[in-house]
């Protein structure tokens, strides 16, 4: 059966707004790709009976409106092309190669083989529709942080906020925290981390729930994640600080670089001090202590 390929340049403004919209017009799947010196771009999938002209007409209308607001979106125009079953499976599996991150953690897709190297912790994702395959560079910074963090102090009890695919709550757990929470507004990344964390064999130390960070309850802990966009960090400064017990831990990522100074001024208000941060193509990440 043939598919539709639709490729379209990106830029790290617009790139998850944009993989979003995708989903929502009926994409099987949105990869990512960044090849040097070409610039950043979108593939995304279609099943055939999708109308290609209005497809690329979506796309066009939603990209402009995006430039009207100030987004940098990379010009070019969306392209559509035929793609059989065999070439858009094979595209898939291309896209999500097994990655390295930090020194210890590999992330991998289910039909990767795990890592036998002593030491290597493996994380399997099942690539879907929830953000957060390894391959983004605030997950990655974000995973780096978390791993940095791990090697020099314990944690007993970890909260990720917007898991999305569940793998921040998965390092942490193969990193050694033995309790951690993973909340969702979404109902399909729960479902997603859910099912990731069945992968992972990590059940017993994950809790994932489809709830908002308003509805965690009991004592401050020592290390919350969330790897949100600016604006969510700085609406939830007061509530990092009630969720963070002192001397404890903030990993936050979706970080612009040019946006780190507006976020770091409203965290120092609620007393956390920055302690690390890692940038990857454009993206920051910080570690964060109360």
């Amino acid at each position: 059966m043939p598919f539709w390929e639709l490729t379209v340049p990106t830029s790290a403004e617009v790139s998850e707004g944009l993989t979003n919209f995708l989903w929502e017009q009926g994409a099987l799947g949105v990869v990512e790709e960044e090849v040097p010196p070409r610039p950043p771009r979108l593939r995304a999938f279609f099943p055939e009976a999708t109308s290609s002209p209005a497809l690329c007409r979506a796309v066009s209308h939603y990209l402009a409106s995006l430039g009207a607001l100030g987004l940098t979106v990379n010009g070019g125009e969306p392209l559509v092309a035929p793609l059989l079953d065999e070439a858009w499976a094979e595209a898939w599996r291309q896209a999500f190669t097994p990655q390295r991150v930090g020194r210890r953690l590999l992330i991998i897709p289910p039909w990767e083989t795990p890592a036998t190297e002593n030491g290597l912790r493996t994380i399997i994702i099942q690539p879907g529709r929830a953000f957060g395959t390894g391959t983004h560079g605030s997950t990655r910074g974000c995973l780096v942080l978390l791993e940095a963090l791990l090697e020099r102090q314990q944690v007993t009890h970890a909260l990720d906020v917007g898991t999305g695919t569940g793998i921040l709550a998965i390092a942490a757990a193969v990193l050694g925290i033995p309790r951690v929470t993973a909340l969702d507004t979404d109902p399909d990344a729960v479902t997603a981390a859910g099912a990731n964390i069945e992968l992972n064999g990590v059940a017993n130390q994950i809790h994932c729930v489809l709830s908002d960070v308003a509805s965690v309850k009991g004592p401050p802990l020592g290390l919350v994640m969330a790897n949100l966009l600016a604006g969510s960090h700085k609406s939830l400064a007061t509530r990092y600080r009630r969720l963070v017990s002192p001397a404890g831990h903030l990993i936050l990522g979706g970080v612009l670089a040019d946006e780190t100074a507006g976020i770091r001024e409203p965290l120092a208000a609620h007393s956390f001090a920055l302690a690390d941060q890692v940038e990857i193509d454009g993206w920051v990440s910080l570690h964060l202590t109360r």
